[in-house]
C-alpha cells in the first residue's frame, strides 16, 4: 500500500508550500480542497520561509568568500610568530642575547623548539605574548629583535585579528540564520501536514487511484515500495517514487 511522504528539504518544501499556493490562487474557495484558514497560512508562512531560506545561503556564502582573505592572513601571521622565534633562538645561540630572554616571551628557557602553531588560539595567544614580551625588553632598554622587528609582526597580527573577529561575526550570523531557518522549517512542515490531511480528507470517497491521482495536483507524494512497483502503472503515476 503506498503511503505519502512529507518533503524533509527545503527544496522540496518550498516545491510543495508553492503548489499549495498556486491551487489556492487559481482555483475558486469553493473548490478548493482545503480550507481557507490553511491557504491565509501558507500567505503568511511562504514568504517568511523564502526569506529565511536566502538569508541562509547568503550568510553561508559570505563567511565562505571571507574565509578565503582569512586563511592568509592566518598562514601570513603564522610566519612570522615562528620567523620571530627561530630569530630569538639563532641570537640566543650566537650569544648575542641571553637564553633567559626566553622567559619574556612565555618560552621555556632551555627550549629551542618553535611551539605549535597549528591552531588559531595558539597563533592569538603566542602572537599576543611575544608582542607583551618584546615590549617588556624595550622598556628595560634592551635591545629590540630584528627581522622581523615586533613592530612589523604586530602590523600582521592585528589585520590577522581583525579579520578573525570578522569571521566570528559572520558565523553568528550564520548560526542566526540556521536558529530561524529550522524554525521557519518547522512552521512550514505543520502547514503542509494540515493542507495534505485537508486534501486527503477532500477526496476520500473517491477510489484510491483517483484519490492519489487528485492529492498529487496539490503537491501530495506517494512512495512505493520496490515490491509494490510491479503492479503499479509508473506512466500514469509520475509522482510514484522508489526506495529501498
Amino acid at each position: 500500500m503506498p503511503y505519502r511522504r512529507l518533503p524533509n528539504t527545503d527544496s522540496a518544501r518550498l516545491k510543495s508550500i508553492k503548489c499549495a499556493h498556486e491551487k489556492g490562487r487559481d482555483v475558486p474557495p469553493f473548490k478548493l480542497a482545503f480550507s481557507p484558514t490553511s491557504y491565509r497560512r501558507i500567505q503568511s508562512v511562504l514568504p517568511v520561509f523564502e526569506s529565511a531560506i536566502f538569508e541562509h545561503k547568503n550568510s553561508l556564502n559570505i563567511q565562505a568568500e571571507k574565509n578565503k582573505e582569512y586563511q592568509k592572513r592566518l598562514k601570513k601571521v603564522r610566519l612570522y610568530i615562528s620567523h620571530f622565534i627561530q630569530v630569538v633562538n639563532m641570537a640566543i645561540s650566537r650569544g648575542d642575547i641571553v637564553p633567559d630572554t626566553r622567559n619574556f616571551f612565555g618560552l621555556v628557557e632551555e627550549e629551542k623548539k618553535v611551539p605549535s602553531l597549528n591552531t588559531e588560539e595558539e597563533i592569538i595567544s603566542w602572537g599576543q605574548q611575544l608582542i607583551d614580551g618584546e615590549q617588556k625588553r624595550r622598556n628595560m632598554g634592551l635591545s629590540p629583535v630584528t627581522n622581523p622587528t615586533i613592530a612589523v609582526l604586530k602590523v600582521h597580527y592585528d589585520k590577522f585579528m581583525e579579520y578573525h573577529n570578522y569571521q566570528k561575526s559572520l558565523k553568528k550570523r550564520s548560526q542566526r540564520a540556521q536558529e530561524q531557518l529550522n524554525e521557519k522549517r518547522s512552521q512550514v512542515d505543520g502547514v503542509i501536514q494540515q493542507i495534505w490531511n485537508e486534501v486527503e480528507n477532500t477526496f476520500n470517497d473517491l477510489p484510491e487511484e483517483m484519490r492519489r491521482e487528485k492529492s498529487s495536483e496539490y503537491g501530495l507524494v506517494y512512495v512505493f515500495r520496490k515490491s509494490e512497483l510491479n503492479n503499479v502503472n509508473l506512466f500514469q503515476s509520475p509522482r510514484i517514487e522508489e526506495i529501498g
